[in-house]
This record gives C-alpha cells, structure tokens and sequence, in this order.
C-alpha cells in the first residue's frame, strides 16, 4: 500500500520538478548510479555543494581505478531543500523512477528525512548510507534494507563534552537546544553522560529554529549560573543566538556542539565573540595516528597527515576550494559502496546486489584483521578486490569499523576552539564513557 502510494505521489512531484529544476547531466550509459539527496537549497544550503564534490571526486577516483569491472560509477544528485517535506518528493523520484531509480543511496542530512523514507529503504530492499552528523541512529537488524552511518553518533558526541567538562574541572552544566531530534539528543547525551561522570546539571532550555528572536531563551538558559552551557543548534540559528547573546553582555560560557564546526558560523558572529569556547566535532586523525599519551586524562595525541593528504587531494580537484569535515565522509561513503560492489561481483553475487547483502559485505570486509587499503592507491585496492582479496577500508576520515548493525565504531572525537574567524585543533578525546563500544 505504501508503494503504491509513494508512486502516485511521485508522479506528481516529477510533474512539478520539471519546470523547476535544472536538466540533469548526462550521464554514461551501463553505468553503476548512486544516488544522493543534498541540501542545496534551503537553511543547510551552504554545505550541500561541498558534499556533492567530495563524492564526485570519490567517482572520478573510482573510475580512474577501472570501475565496476569496467562498468563506470555515477552519481545523480537531488536537492533535500533542507526540508522533509520537499525533500521527500526528490528521494521519492531517486527510489521510484521506473527509469533512473537506484539501488545505492546516500544521504541526506535531515535526521527527520532520513526517518521518512525508511519504509521505503526496507521495503524495496535498498542500500542506504548516512554520512552525515545528524543522521539517525543504526541499531538493529534488518533483513531487508542495509542502513549504515559513518559518523560518530550523538552518543560520542555527549561523551565527548562531558569528558571535557570534567577534565576542564567543570562541576555543572546546561544547554540551550534546538528541538530537532539531532541536537535533542546530543544535549540529552551530554547531560545523561555528565551525571555518569558524577557531574550535576541544571535546568536546560530548548527552543524552535527560526523564532525571531531569542533573548529570553538566552536569559533562561544562563539564569542557572551552569559552568558550562551546550550550544546545540545548526549554524544560522546558532549564530543569531550568539549574536544576541554578544549583544547582552556575553554572560555565561559555552561548549559548543559538533555541527557548529563551519565558516558559515563564522562569518554571521561578531569577531572574537567565541574566542576561547570549546567544541568537539569528529576526529579526520585516523587510529593508527593517535598513540595515547596520557592515560590518566584518556588524551590522545593524533597526527593529522592522512586528512591533510585529503584535503589537498580535494583543493587541487576543485579549484583550492577546502572540503568541510563532513565532505571527508561522504567520499568515504561513496568508497565503501564500490568497493563492496566490486567484491561482491568477484565472489559470484548477482547485481544489482541488494541492501542487506551489500551491507553485510562491507561490514564483513572492515573487519580488523582484513588488510588494509587506502583511499589514496584505489587502483590497487581494486584490483586486489577484484581478484577475491578481503581488504578493511582506510579512508580519509577514517578506519572503518562497523558493530553488527552497520553504524562506524569511533575511538576519538576532536576538540577544538575558535580564534577570530579561524578553527584551531586542540588534542583530541578517546571515548571511554559507560557503555562505550
């Protein structure tokens, strides 16, 4: 019944995305499509071409490292509107389009989205893979449908901040929250995680994104006198908040939440308003770059010279233009599909593979004790695939590891401050909270 209906919907959507979307490129002919919904328009609109690019270099690189046993990888993008609603009818027409669907989807960003087509992900047996911050949370089995998220959850997200708040010798914390279900539950985590840590929190305020003004919220969060308070919003909101908070008199201090992390941020604040407040976001140093040196602080001391490779990998594609964090997971998401493909179709699977078996290769294959295979030698990577070799992915954000549901194993989260309109990296946390994996 949900087929049907979703079909019916979908014939009009694409009779009114014809006069207003822009013709689609050509793309090759018996090629392997991924499909990705983006936020190009709308409140996430600044991150949305640099996601896009980060996965057109993924298909380039795998292309020039001989595709799908010559076969080419290609992508076709849809715009996510930063919105359900109108992001619904575009990832319909990626799912349903009796003539351009596709069977491997990446995206999108809107946590609440991603939950929408979720029925349809299961019920048409496709692969979907979340890079994004807010994407939802992986964590049952299925036998139809493959989800898998690559970023560190809202959980490591909590731990994080409360293990900073400790270590900085902070005894109370609040937040001042977006009511949106990411930065709900990071500011749930955070809170929950810094009582477990014997911490205590005060009340915490939430609010609604594009409220036209937020003073009272400001007053309410900071009127408890919290050694910290969690900022956990999207930039634009965030930076009115911050704008009017600098206007108040700057009372109170911040933590500031993963999503955050943008020159978008920076540049609609006040210069020098944030200077010194700290915030966590994930680490691009990879496992094997970050030696504990200090246990008793649970410190790591990371090197960062595989995400630097990668950025300059991405700035001489793309005109010096430098990918956002995020960007080094959407490459690593198109990567992980093809090289699950590519194995798959060297131990006899038939194509088109469906999402539960291609997710179960691509955890299978990020086992630890299977070599590893780096993004920068895919030719290699994929030759070796090809001949039946079980190759761990290496990939610029990261080395992969899946638990049995599909969703990234993270050992570390990035901290970092802000001075004037610059980020700069502090050391990063390992996660060692109750019940970290």
């Amino acid at each position: 019944m949900r087929c049907t209906e979703t079909r019916l919907l979908l014939g009009l959507a694409s009779l009114l995305s014809v006069s207003c979307s822009p013709a689609a490129p050509a793309h090759p002919e018996d090629a392997v499509v991924i499909g990705a919904l983006l936020p190009f328009t709308g409140s996430e609109s600044a991150i949305g071409r640099n996601l896009e690019q980060a996965m057109l270099l993924a298909i380039e690189d795998l292309n020039a490292a001989g595709g799908l046993d010559g076969k080419p990888f290609d992508l076709r993008s849809r715009d996510s509107h930063s919105s359900t609603e109108r992001g619904l009818n575009q990832v319909l027409e990626l799912l349903y389009a009796d003539e351009d669907a596709v069977d491997y989807l990446v995206g999108p960003e809107e946590d609440e989205l991603a939950r929408e087509i979720a029925p349809d992900v299961k019920a048409l047996d496709v692969f979907h893979m979340l890079p994004g911050y807010a994407a939802p949370s992986v964590a049952r089995s299925e036998t139809r449908g493959g989800w898998m998220r690559l970023a560190p959850a809202p959980f490591d997200v909590g731990c994080a901040l409360a293990m900073t708040a400790v270590s900085e010798g902070i005894t109370t914390v609040n937040s001042l929250a977006a009511r949106d279900d990411y930065n709900t539950r990071v500011s749930s985590e955070f809170t929950t995680q810094f009582v477990a840590l014997r911490g205590r929190v005060l009340p915490s305020v939430t609010f609604t994104s594009g409220e036209h003004t937020y003073t009272k919220k400001i007053e309410s969060a900071f009127a408890s006198n919290a050694g910290r308070t969690l900022l956990a919003a999207y930039p634009a909101t965030a930076s009115t908040i911050v704008t009017e908070w600098t206007v108040s008199g700057r009372p109170g201090t911040w933590f500031l939440g993963p999503a955050l992390r943008t020159d978008v941020l920076l540049a609609n604040i006040p210069t020098g308003s944030l200077d010194g407040y700290l915030g966590v976001s994930p680490s691009l140093s990879l496992r094997s770059e970050c030696p504990l040196v200090d246990e008793s602080v649970e410190m790591a001391g990371c090197t960062t010279e595989n995400a630097a490779a990668f950025i300059d990998h991405f700035s001489r594609r793309w005109d010096g233009e430098a990918p956002l964090p995020a960007a080094h997971f959407y490459y690593d998401g198109a990567v992980l599909i093809a090289m699950g493909l590519v194995y798959a179709q060297a131990t006899g699977k038939e194509m088109p593979l469906s999402g539960y078996e291609l997710q179960k290769i691509i955890r299978d294959l990020n086992s630890p004790e299977n070599e590893a295979a780096s993004w920068r030698d895919l030719s290699s990577a994929m030759a070796r695939l090809r001949a039946g070799t079980r190759l761990r992915y290496v990939g610029a954000a990261a080395e992969y590891e899946f638990d049995d549901y599909g969703a990234s194993i993270h050992h570390f989260m990035q901290r970092w401050t802000i001075q004037g309109h610059a980020f700069v990296d502090l050391a990063p946390i390992a996660l060692t909270c109750p019940g970290q994996k």
